[in-house]
This record gives structure tokens, sequence and C-alpha cells, in this order.
């Protein structure tokens, strides 16, 4: 789930006071929690409160299934810009094919593009039969095909909320933005968090199924691909990237980097995976102060409050913000990245189309799964006595995103991947024979409403491009993949030096 902010915190005023004082004002904080603890359990037992009652307002985990009339409380209505008034699907003004001798600029794509080459790599040999993309299926939540610039659509079964809608909404966006440059092909597509396809279940001598998804890991073949939420994530109330990149980086403005309050910041849903729920033990208790400020997300209190007090682009009043996987990547990493605080990037096992291009200490702070608390303490001490050093590491997270995830270099990835996929298709792609849909924005927008219509027409691409997509970069050389690894598992292993002499000078 992606973070929410909470109300300023006030302890930046309290570092400012000798240590002495703040000694004892946390000492009889401590005494203080301890009494209403105390208090709560003797009630409890004489008067009978239903403590189950207590930890379901607490620790609600209910989410919102996806609904075509989904609507936030007293939202004025805005115009539309879809064109209803007919059933047929318009034709972009000013649609000029691309030159396909001239498919890109000057200009080279960002890093993380060279990534394609890898996640394509278990086809490069073979290539992708009919029999690949067929073995597929049983994985899929909908076959893609792109015929002379019309997407046509199978589909298998609803994925989980309006991931399936926002994500070949994206792709139709694409076909608008470069007319004519998406070739002919077909393509199977899985919604879920989990990448489907694990190295241990393959047959050595059969190529994997050609699978796209929002994430991949060292252990599974997955062709990754941006997530819907770049095009809204309605049942959130996240609306389109670009509208909350926009917002965000105004809202690094209100609060300079000194004035923010000194601890790691982290909310969400932290029932969904265990690394979550380890997470969660390092929230201040009477013992210790991890230096660590964490918050469940109640997402159907929040649903019911029409998300007032979930905006993104309030979030940024922390130093430090948390990056911990779900029950795979999340795609909070983006708003959390963009918010100038250094991220504390707890170590993942999984990633999506971007996050293998970002350097520790450069762009995160690097984070053990197995030492989450004390490493989260280190890098909060270690920021308060480097703290230019801190935020330039945020800073960098954030140029990263600003500069690289723009909407254009997303649109540039989804096409370059797509040409890379189709060239290695070895069968000549055709219109699905079975539950076929044609797709275009009039098909599919008009046939929404509420926020998810809104969110739709946010995200609507409106004219073709003037200018030419970025060009590929080439693929790494495995000596020089290998380097960079290696380069960033030092970093790693710095990191982890200073601790431990950290630790040894304060013991």
């Amino acid at each position: 789930m992606a973070e929410l902010p909470v109300e300023d915190d006030n302890n930046s005023q309290e570092n400012q006071q000798p240590q002495s004082q703040l000694f004892c004002r946390a000492l009889m904080k401590k005494w203080a929690s301890l009494t209403v603890f105390i208090v709560l359990l003797v009630g409890a037992f004489f008067f009978k409160i239903d403590v189950t009652v207590i930890k379901e307002n607490l620790f609600s985990t209910t989410t919102t299934t996806s609904t075509a009339d989904f609507t936030i409380e007293n939202a004025p209505p805005k115009p539309s810009i879809l064109n209803c008034t007919s059933n047929t699907c318009n034709v972009l003004n000013g649609s000029t094919p691309f030159d396909p001798h001239q498919q890109s600029s000057n200009a080279t794509c960002p890093d993380y593009f060279r990534w394609i080459h890898e996640d394509l790599r278990p086809w490069k040999s073979t290539g992708i039969s009919r029999e690949t993309l067929e073995n597929a299926k049983r994985y899929a939540t909908f076959r893609l095909a792109i015929i002379n610039g019309t997407a046509y659509l199978e589909r298998y079964h609803r994925s989980f909320q309006t991931r399936d809608l926002f994500t070949l909404w994206g792709i139709l966006q694409l076909l608008r933005l470069y007319p004519g440059a998406v070739p002919d092909l077909e393509l199977m597509f899985q919604c879920g968090d989990l990448p489907e396809i694990e190295n241990a279940d393959l047959n050595a001598d059969l190529p994997p199924p050609a699978l796209f998804q929002y994430s991949g890991k060292d252990s599974a073949v997955s062709i990754i691909f941006p997530d819907w939420s770049y095009w809204g994530w309605v049942e959130v109330n996240i609306r389109p990237w670009e509208s909350m990149l926009e917002g965000i980086i105004e809202g690094c403005k209100k609060k300079k980097w000194e004035d923010r309050a000194p601890y790691a910041y982290w909310r969400g849903n932290y029932h969904v995976s265990p690394n979550r729920k380890d997470l969660w033990k390092c929230n201040p208790s009477f013992f210790h102060d991890w230096h660590a400020r964490l918050y469940n997300q109640n997402w159907g209190k929040e649903t019911h409050r029409g998300f007032k007090h979930s905006h993104l682009e309030d979030q940024c009043t922390y130093r430090y913000k948390i990056y911990v996987e779900g029950r795979s990547w999340s795609v909070s990493d983006k708003y959390i990245l963009a918010c100038d605080s250094m991220t504390l990037l707890i170590k993942p096992d999984y990633y999506g189309f971007f996050l293998r291009s970002l350097e520790p200490m450069q762009h995160y702070w690097p984070i053990r799964k197995t030492n989450k608390c004390k490493d989260i303490k280190f890098a909060v001490d270690w920021g308060t006595i480097h703290p230019d050093e801190a935020e330039r590491i945020g800073k960098g997270g954030s140029k990263f995103v600003q500069e690289n995830l723009k909407m254009e270099h997303v649109y540039d990835y989804m096409l370059h991947l797509l040409r890379e996929y189709a060239k290695l298709l070895k069968f000549k792609p055709e219109i699905p024979k079975e539950g076929v849909e044609v797709l275009c924005v009039e098909s599919m927008g008009c046939n929404e409403g509420g926020l998810i219509r809104e969110f739709l027409e946010e995200s609507m691409v409106l004219s073709p491009s003037t200018t030419l997509p970025c060009a590929m970069p080439p693929p790494y050389e495995p000596s020089a993949l290998k380097d960079l690894l290696q380069s960033r598992d030092n970093a790693t292993r710095q990191v982890m030096t200073w601790e431990h002499e950290y630790r040894k000078k304060r013991n």
C-alpha cells in the first residue's frame, strides 16, 4: 500500500533542549504510558471491556473493491473531455504514424531501460513461439493483441480492484501518444502482486512462458511493466502519477528538511506480510525508541471519510521515510522517493520496472531485513550527525524520480519494451478468436462514471507526441552488470561497518 500522511510531529523542538531535560521528559512519558496501560488492563478486568472490538477498530484491514460509480463525497463535477455522443471509436486528431526509419531521438533513455534487455533475455536465443505464449495463458488476467495500431482484448477474469482497467487504459494512451509506433503483437498479462513463474518450476529444455507482470524477483521469470497507479488508483483516491508528482513536489516546499520531524516514518497496512509485521516491532515502546514512527492505515475508515486525511502530497513532514514491501513490491516506492526525505529502503526481494537502478547512498539508505530496528535507529542517528549528507541522499532519490519517472519516460519505457518484445515473436499476431473487445478511449471511458471516469480523463493523452521517444540504451555486458551489483553490495557493507563501529564506541 502507498504511504499516507499523519499530522506533524512536534518533537523536533524537543531535540533542541538539554539532554538532561530530554531524558526526564522521556522517562515521564514512559511512566505515563505504563500507567495508562495498567488502568486499561484493570478496567478491562473489572468492567469486561470488549478488547476484541478495540483491536478491530485499531487494526482494521478492510479494503475496497472495484466499482464503476466510485465517488468522493462532495466532489464537484468536472466537464467531460470524452466524446460519448456516438458509439464509435474516434481517431485522435493529428494522428500521423511515426516514420519507421526514425524510431527514436538523440536523447538516451534513463539507465533503468537497460533492464528491458535482462527481462527479455530468457527468450533471446529461442524467440517466443505461439506455444510459448499460450503456455502463459493459465496465469494471465487477459490477452492483448495490437494489430495495425488497434487494441483487441480477450479477458480471462477480472483483476483485483481496477488494476486491469487502468493498465489497459495506459496502453491505449501509449497508442495515442505514438500512433503507428507500436508493432503488431500479442501478449499475456497478469495483474497480481506476485511473480507467477518460478525458475525452479521450469522445464530446462523449453523456454519459459512469456508473461507480463508488475513485479519480478531474481528467482522468477517476469516481463515487468509499469503498474496501474501511473494512471490512477481509484480505490484509495491516488490520482494519476503526473498530478501526484506535481503535488508532492509542491508539498516538499512546505517544510525544509531541517524543520521536519527527525524520525523514520511509514504508514500502511502492516498485516499483509511478515516483513511489515516485523517492522511494526520498531515502533517506540517503554524500553526502546528506535526513532521510527509507524502507523497502520485503516483503508475502510478512510474510504468512509472520503479520504480527507489521505493526501500523499502532504506526507513530506519527516526527514526519513521507510520503504518496505507488502506481499511483493509496493507501488509506494515512487511516492516515498519523491518526498526529499532520506529513503530507508528495507532490502527488497521484489522489484518494479525502475527499482533496480537505484543506488545505495545515492538514492537511498540500505536497511537489512533481519535487523530492521537497529538499522533504522542507526540511520537516523547517522543523519543527525551528518545532516547535509542525509539531506543529499534524500534529494538524490527525489531527483531520480522527478527526472527519470516523468510520464513521458514511462510511456517511452512501455514503447521500447513492446518493441523489443515484438522482435522476439516467431508467429504472426492475430486478433483473438473468443471474447474479443475492441479497445479505445470511448469504449472504455464512456462506460465508467464517478472517480474512475475522472481519473481516466485526467490521464488521457489529448494529442500525439511532437517529439520522438528517447533512444534505447544497449544491454549490460555481463562483466559490467556483475561489477554494478558488486559495487552496490560494497556500499551496503560499508554502511554495516559504520554501524558496527558506532555501536562499539557507544558501548
